[in-house]
């Protein structure tokens, strides 16, 4: 081969289209022509054309988001946005042609993902898209419950049914219920909880259980299928299918407090203990041979004592920091402790990678024969063990976990994920070879929709509860590239993988919405801690939680209300509603409500509508049935501001000190209360302790915008 030819290899001498995340630096609106810094300060110019058009991220049952003004007037310096166009190779770089833009927000510095009810409208819209999907004659019948749904929601034809996608999806519902309040959702999760039980479930001994890996449903007949047939994990009993089995059903718990939930997750775990754990050298076997339950035969090949990341740490995200929340069992927090330590002192590696060791032999050695991972890393878990021990810390504070979780916080943007377009990439090699610098993607440049959960909760959490910028910074980041290019507004859900650029992958069992590796879990997830860290602790705004615990089913009928490990003290209890009504019994500190005796049959006494509703109507309560919904406020915040919206009128509550650090919050309040086209407004200060000026201008201001019919009513 000629010099002159070998010269010219590989040279990127074409056009391509490709996408650039970043924040303006400055632009000049009369040539249409602006600077881009990326998240890694690499500058782009970039040129819009008289065909490119934007728009504003929307949520999930949106419509479309126009800017609301002219594309040049929104290129303000400072500004996060995506530019989709095209590169020409030309002179010695390249120009960039913006096709389309995504702008995260119309004011220059605003979010949308941050507004307190974000998350909230997401996760209501996912759960509606699964209903409909499994439950389309509005029926909640898991008889016909099936594993893979096309991208469009529809049931592919099939007679399995996996015990693990039943469960995800019903933590999805449970979740979907613990911030919305809505019946439905949890209807569905407790009757999936039961027929997990019913179906599922099998027994070792009296206080031992395991989970089928699924059954065949054909008519009234039922084929159980005992091992794992995907994958890695073929012929095999997987810790991971047995930790996920539990997932979707103490979710539950915490909304429900039903003790059969808690016999399942004591039997299980005492699967956990008797077959998986390693007593000599600790942690957790990754399979047990599906005939004697044991770790080391044979017949289990190259996943004979074997331990990975999945068996010893899945246990907390999946069931076990849910399990403790809902119980505060000591039992509990001793695993979790134990499960940290075990990541903290075998999973890094820095000497070797940048990326942490998760496949081991029986003495903790690294493994790297396994078929399919190999010396491969899984970005998305990196993060997962970054965000879970930041999550144990709060629990029981030890410096190796934030140490730990600093360093993998500080190199995945470097190495894992993309700085130019946004978003985590899969699986890498976890070394570079000589000359290389990048570490080799395995999957093309493929990005998962539950390795940007991963990232998105990390970072949420350590800004949250360590208080670094740059935490919010990337927070902020992996959030926008989710919210532009996961969410699939034409058909619902989220899709489970785009492309480097943010289009869409739909190939393969990666196009479905269902699947043995999808069902409503880390989408529902994420909406439901990215909320809870989002406005508890990072934008300090309140949230409302629901509950409906069984009559007799809490020891000394003590709910605990906690939504997570949060940083101690960061949160405290603001209100309590049972069955509509103000409920004062509560440890606003300890994040615990003291309930109604639920077992007696003395009436609650009847509850009188107040006059400013409407006219008074006489309403009994059921002494059986409780609902229960709980107002969490960030510690550091001395006011409670909410809009609750009914027939006769829209209800802008006000408690507490309502200062001028309160004004952001109570203009989010009032753009609800003018987007509900209130005819009605009644503030509710029975609570409030002082107004500000700047904050009754605020209200008084607003007025204008409104179309009420009456004068605003103050009680």
């Amino acid at each position: 081969m000629s010099q002159q030819t070998a010269a010219g290899v590989n040279q990127l001498n074409f056009t391509f289209s490709d996408t650039i995340g970043g924040y303006i630096e400055s632009s000049d609106p009369a040539t249409g022509i602006f600077r881009m810094r990326t998240s890694d300060n690499r500058e782009f110019e970039v040129k819009l054309t008289p065909e490119a058009y934007g728009e504003v991220i929307r949520n999930l049952g949106e419509p479309w988001q126009d800017p609301g003004a002219p594309l040049n007037e929104m290129l303000q310096p400072g500004r996060f946005l995506y530019a989709y166009g095209v590169f020409y190779p030309e002179g010695s770089g390249a120009s960039f042609e913006a096709k389309h833009l995504v702008f995260v927000g119309r004011d220059p510095h605003e979010f949308r993902f941050e507004a307190q009810d974000w998350w909230i409208n997401q996760i209501r819209q996912l759960a509606e898209f699964y209903y409909r999907a499994q439950f389309p004659d509005d029926n909640i019948d898991f008889t016909q419950y099936r594993t893979h749904l096309t991208v469009e929601g529809q049931k592919i034809d099939s007679d399995r049914q996996e015990t693990d996608t039943i469960s995800r999806m019903i933590y999805g519902f449970a979740s979907a219920y613990l911030i919305t309040g809505e019946d439905k959702y949890l209807d569905v999760a407790e009757a999936g909880t039961e027929y997990l039980r019913q179906h599922m479930r099998a027994n070792v001994d009296a206080d031992t259980a395991y989970w089928y890996h699924a059954i065949d449903v054909r008519g009234t007949h039922e084929r159980k299928v005992l091992a794992s047939e995907f994958g890695d994990d073929y012929d095999a009993i997987p810790a991971y299918e047995q930790i996920y089995a539990l997932a979707g059903p103490v979710q539950t718990l915490r909304a429900t407090g039903d003790p059969r939930i808690i016999e399942d997750a004591v039997k299980t775990c005492n699967l956990f203990d008797r077959y998986f754990l390693d007593t000599d050298q600790g942690g957790y076997f990754s399979h047990i041979d599906p005939v004697n339950f044991d770790p080391r035969d044979s017949s289990l090949t190259h996943n004979r004592a074997r331990k990975n990341w999945n068996s010893i740490g899945d246990h907390a995200p999946a069931f076990l920091i849910n399990l403790y929340l809902a119980t505060g069992d000591e039992r509990w927090k001793t695993m979790l402790v134990n499960v940290a330590d075990l990541i903290a002192e075998h999973m890094p590696d820095y000497d070797n990678s940048p990326f942490m060791q998760e496949k081991f032999h029986e003495d903790w050695s690294p493994d790297h024969e396994t078929p399919l991972q190999k010396n491969r890393a899984i970005v998305g878990h990196n993060m997962k063990v970054a965000w879970n021990l930041t999550r144990v810390h709060h629990l029981e504070a030890h410096d190796n976990y934030v140490t730990f979780a600093r360093r993998i916080a500080e190199e995945m943007p470097r190495w894992g994920s993309d700085r130019q377009r946004g978003g985590l990439y899969d699986m890498v090699e976890r070394n570079r070879q000589p000359g290389e610098e990048f570490h080799r993607l395995i999957w093309h440049d493929r990005k998962a929709w539950w390795q940007q959960e991963q990232a998105i909760l990390a970072y949420l959490i350590m800004a949250g509860s360590l208080g670094d910028d740059e935490y919010v910074k990337f927070g902020r980041e992996f959030s926008a590239f989710y919210n532009a290019w996961f969410v699939d507004n034409d058909s619902g859900g989220v899709y489970f993988n785009v492309l480097g650029t943010g289009i869409p992958y739909l190939l393969g069992t990666e196009r479905l919405k269902g699947s043995h590796s999808m069902s409503g879990y880390h989408s529902f997830e994420l909406c439901y801690l990215a909320a809870v860290y989002g406005n508890l602790l990072v934008t300090k705004q309140p949230m409302d939680f629901y509950f409906k615990p069984k009559p007799g089913a809490l020891p000394d009928n003590i709910l605990r209300v906690s939504p997570d490990l949060l940083p101690p003290g960061s949160v405290r209890i603001g209100e309590v509603w049972i069955n509509g009504e103000r409920h004062t019994d509560f440890d606003a500190e300890a994040l615990t409500v003291r309930l109604p005796d639920q077992t007696s049959d003395t009436a609650h006494p009847l509850q009188v509508r107040p006059a400013w509703m409407g006219n008074p109507v006489m309403q009994p309560m059921t002494s059986r049935e409780m609902r229960v919904r709980v107002r969490l406020v960030p510690a550091s915040v001395a006011y409670d501001l909410s809009v609750e919206t009914t027939s006769d009128a829209t209800v802008l509550r006000l408690d507490g000190i309502v200062d001028d650090a309160a004004e952001q919050a109570l203009r989010a309040q009032i753009d609800k209360i003018i987007a509900s086209r209130a005819k009605r407004l009644v503030l509710l200060a029975d609570s409030l302790e002082s107004i500000s000026p700047r904050a009754v201008r605020a209200i008084a201001f607003s007025r204008s915008k409104m179309d009420l019919e009456e004068d605003i009513y103050i009680v």
